[in-house]
This record gives C-alpha cells, structure tokens and sequence, in this order.
C-alpha cells in the first residue's frame, strides 16, 4: 500500500514542479500534503506506533 502511496506523491511533485497556475498549485500542494500525512500514518501503524482502529 506504500508503494502506491508513494506514487502518488511522486507524480503530484512532478505535477506542482510543471504547473504554472496558481490555483491549480495551491490544489496540488493540499493533495500533497494529504497524501503525506496518509503516508506517514501508514508508516506508524506498520511500526506499531498507532493503533489502525479508535479504542471503543
């Protein structure tokens, strides 16, 4: 699931480098940063850092 997370992060850096729009920049950069922070809670759940379901 990483790797495709990674992916995505990787085509939306290559498409905020090409985009001259700053709106469509804006928009990208949020994804970005969205995509980021999936990534990184993906990472804490694999090492064990946070739990993958809230406690009831």
């Amino acid at each position: 699931m990483t790797n495709s997370i990674e992916q995505q992060i990787e085509e939306l850096r290559a498409e905020f480098q090409a985009c001259v729009d700053a709106a469509e920049r804006r928009q990208i950069a949020a994804e970005l940063e969205a995509a980021r922070a999936e990534l990184a809670v993906i990472i804490a759940e694999q090492e064990g850092l946070v739990e993958a379901e809230p406690p009831f």
